[in-house]
């Protein structure tokens, strides 16, 4: 019975060493899709959330400048007409 005992003890290092390689092989294929999704990102020239909010404050700001200003030139065209 020592030679199944030894084939089993075998065959169970011989799947550990297997799902250690799986899991070694699946780590370093997500750092590389990582990576590729990164580098492609990259490339496209997204802008960051931050930066986004940043822009959208700023055009905020310059709408509501916009209109004030629109307001004053009709109150100062009002005025001068009457």
């Amino acid at each position: 019975m020592q030679p199944t005992n030894r084939f089993f003890d075998d065959l169970s290092k011989l799947m550990t060493n297997a799902m250690g390689v799986a899991q070694g092989a699946r780590a370093e294929a997500e750092t590389a899709m990582k990576s590729l999704m990164d580098r492609w990102l990259a490339d496209r020239d997204f802008v960051t959330r931050e930066e986004f909010d940043a822009v959208r404050a700023m055009a905020q700001k310059a709408r509501e400048e916009n209109e004030a200003l629109k307001a004053r030139i009709v109150a100062l065209e009002e005025k001068t007409k009457g």
